[in-house]
């Protein structure tokens, strides 16, 4: 097997890195099929929630005179005040840029109506498929929730699949709201009345499988709050135990715990408003324990918690960490992590997700994570170099395929 010399191994290994395609396990996109669910475009990528909660700070104005803007004026106000009055330093903001320039916009025009008509003037299937050749993303996990009135009647007309989608299983409003799922169960036929007795069991079992069978979901996903506790009193931990799992047993696919955020800390800024808080691992811990035959994708959003949960992934084969959730991600805080990861866990983790909800931002995400993730990478080659280990084209490939989709499709089995 021919080794890569020390001189060119950083090089080959961001040549790799760039060249592996990915498979995202966690975004908010959609195909084509669910119609106005897909965002995509300029003025989708400036009203990102990331830009609005931004804007706010450096040129604050009445929350409902800008809700009250179309979608482009809301566009045009951000481009104009984080872009034009300020320097567009923050990675959200240089997301935009780096997406401009994979399109051949030179962003330093400033011209957003030029731009704007640039992009506008591509059809929704031709960038689609640009967005995918751009980002080097070979497929994509999307988000999808039975309880939006939005995306259910899509699922209930039959599917037209583009391969490149695949769907999640999400579940907030069943674990989150039980007292309102209750009601949306009742009104689709299950035949619930909120005891969770070994009724409610049954049939919260039944609406779940037969969502399974409809989307077919690579795993069922739910985010949950920093207080979230195993055991805890209240519904959540009874469905998660008596029909999340052994819904995921059945039918072979991980149970995806996002936890750590604090909803609505400023309502006023809608989905910019939410926030983060440090959660408990051992809770994580205690369900893979308890569970041993259930698996287990987990992120968590505070900082604090990546320590712990690495090494209780060291402890629990059924874990599998993975992404850079919400607001770690960002450069500084992508390269400690993987960092941290790679230094306990080796290769055996995903390291990141792009949780894109604008189509285009595959583009930038993952641009910008495989940079990160490559320079760590080759740091960690180096440092076997040093100690008489020098890898090779073939290992260096197939770390970065398992780590670009290979991990979670055979953690997913």
């Amino acid at each position: 097997m021919p080794e890569v010399s020390r001189d060119n191994l950083r090089e080959f290994v961001h040549r790799v890195a760039s060249e592996t395609p990915v498979l995202d396990i966690h975004t908010h996109v959609y195909s084509a099929r669910f119609g106005r669910l897909l965002l995509y475009g300029l003025d989708e990528l400036l009203t990102y929630h990331y830009l609005i909660a931004e804007v706010f700070r450096v040129a604050p104005l009445p929350y409902e005179r800008f809700w009250g803007m179309s979608k482009s004026e809301q566009a045009d106000y951000i481009w104009q005040h984080l872009f034009i009055e300020h320097s567009p330093v923050s990675e959200a903001c240089r997301g935009v840029l780096t997406v401009l320039q994979a399109f051949g916009i030179d962003p330093k025009q400033k011209n957003l109506t030029s731009i704007r008509k640039h992009l506008s003037a591509i059809a929704r299937e031709a960038y689609i498929d640009q967005v995918f050749k751009l980002s080097h993303v070979r497929r994509v996990i999307m988000t999808n929730d039975p309880f939006d009135d939005n995306e259910r009647p899509v699922w209930e007309q039959g599917p037209e699949p583009d391969e490149r989608f695949q769907a999640a299983l999400r579940i907030d409003p069943l674990l989150n709201d039980w007292d309102g799922a209750v009601k949306r169960l009742a009104g689709w036929g299950y035949r619930v009345n909120g005891t969770l007795g070994t009724s409610d069991v049954a049939e919260v079992r039944r609406f779940l499988i037969d969502w399974v069978e409809r989307m077919s979901p690579r795993y069922m996903a739910v985010s949950l709050p920093p207080d979230f506790t195993i055991p805890e009193d209240g519904p959540r931990a009874a469905l998660i135990a008596g029909c999340v799992l052994p819904v995921c047993r059945e039918a072979g696919i991980p149970f995806a715990m996002m936890i750590g955020v604090r909803r609505s800390l400023n309502p006023q800024l809608r989905l910019a408003g939410d926030g983060v808080g440090a959660a408990d691992v051992t809770s994580v811990s205690r369900l893979c324990v308890a569970h041993p035959d259930n698996r287990f994708l987990v992120t968590m959003l505070a900082r604090e918690n990546q320590h712990e949960l690495c090494v209780t992934a060291r402890k629990h084969p059924n874990l599998m960490v993975f992404g850079c959730w919400w607001f770690l991600n960002n450069p500084s805080l992508i390269e400690e992590m993987t960092r941290i990861r790679l230094e306990l866990l080796g290769t055996s983790v995903i390291p990141q997700h792009s949780d894109a909800r604008v189509l285009d931002q595959l583009i930038y995400k993952w641009s910008h994570s495989r940079r990160i993730i490559a320079d760590v990478l080759a740091d960690k080659y180096l440092d076997l170099a040093r100690a008489g280990w020098m890898p090779t084209e073939q290992e260096i490939r197939r770390d970065a395929a398992d780590l670009f989709g290979g991990n979670f499709e055979r953690f997913c089995g």
